[in-house]
């Protein structure tokens, strides 16, 4: 009976073999032809697909990918990745350049309550800096960059220190990008043109580099 079986077996495995051996004779390993088609990556440059099933490889830097919440973009020249200052943070990036952190980039999330809007939103978290009190909506404005169109509040701009927000509304969610300039001599000039700063000259490239949904 022991035999029987061994033999069977013996018979089963030969089979299995000369199935093997005939699958890779009529069909040996070709490589895989991928797609040529290419991902653009937030700083210009674009990936091919590469690997068995032909997936886009991570964009190198200066691009970042916040997958979590659904955006990526290229990090300005000069900045590297800084402590969060708060809870609501998503993001951070200092002018590494600098001696003092004179220059940050500050990317914050919010979500939209079920009853609220993202105007509501916006106006519960735009607070002055120096008052604390919600910025007034006649202080708001708006500009494109690059695919979007964002909502600018002037946060602060006291000693020195200029704070612009960029927010970006979306359907469950605003994100908010500040930047913020330290050490601003002529701040109290009314024709000082702020997006020469250097967080505010990187942040607007920030933003025009953005991608997500």
């Amino acid at each position: 009976m022991k035999s029987l079986f061994l033999g069977i077996l013996a018979i089963i495995l030969i089979g299995f073999g000369g199935l093997v051996y005939r699958n890779a004779v009529e069909h040996p390993l070709r490589p895989i032809a991928c797609p040529m088609d290419a991902l653009l990556c937030p700083d210009g440059t674009s990936v091919a697909r590469t690997g068995t099933t032909c997936s886009f490889p991570v964009c190198p830097p200066p691009n970042v990918s916040l997958s979590d919440i659904g955006i990526s973009f290229a990090v300005p020249e000069g900045f590297s990745v800084a402590e969060f200052p708060d809870a609501a943070s998503v993001a951070a990036y200092s002018l590494t350049a600098s001696s003092t952190k004179s220059a940050d980039i500050v990317i914050r999330r919010y979500m939209i309550e079920a009853s609220s809007t993202a105007l509501t939103t916006i106006q519960q978290t735009a607070l002055g800096g120096a008052s604390g009190l919600p910025v007034a909506v006649t202080a708001y404005s708006s500009t494109a960059l690059g695919t979007y169109r964002l909502t600018v509040i002037s946060i602060e701009r006291f000693e020195g220190v200029i704070d612009t927000a960029y927010y970006l509304a979306r359907a469950t969610d605003v994100l908010r990008f500040d930047a913020i300039d330290r050490e601003v001599m002529n701040w109290t000039d009314p024709n000082l043109d702020i997006s020469t700063l250097p967080a505010h000259a990187a942040l607007r490239k920030l933003l025009v580099s953005l991608q997500g949904r």
